[in-house]
């Protein structure tokens, strides 16, 4: 049967309710929704551009610390406070991911936690030796 993992790293910032930062499941990784948060656990100061660098900073850290990458990502939910900064977020994304294109949904919500503007969660496979 396969195990569960929970992942825990202090390249990011520490989960700020009863979740884990990502959790394993055989060969994939799932990630809880990241948010803008440096590793002081503070919200980073700055509009959508250096809350959503953030954000990939800190999906870097956990995908890295459960043996995934970036390059590894097979889909992502983007949760934006506001649709008219999806170019920007999108712009970014882009950035992130080079010609890598996982499958990806963006939905607007009404709010995220903390107040920030973005919120992005992954799945991703891993390498497994």
């Amino acid at each position: 049967m396969t195990q569960l993992t929970t992942i825990t790293t202090n390249q990011a910032p520490a989960a700020i309710g009863p979740y884990s930062q990502a959790m394993v499941f055989g060969d994939m990784v799932y990630t809880s929704g990241q948010i803008p948060l440096g590793l002081d656990g503070q919200v980073v100061s700055g509009g959508i551009e250096e809350q959503t660098h953030q954000v990939f900073q800190n999906l870097k850290a956990v995908l890295s610390q459960a043996g995934s990458s970036l390059e590894q990502v097979v889909k992502a939910t983007v949760f934006i406070k506001d649709m008219n900064q999806f170019a920007a977020v999108n712009e970014i994304y882009a950035s992130y991911f080079g010609s890598h294109k996982p499958a990806r949904s963006t939905v607007e919500v009404a709010r995220l936690p903390k107040d920030v503007l973005v919120e992005i969660e992954l799945i991703a496979a891993r390498s497994v030796e």
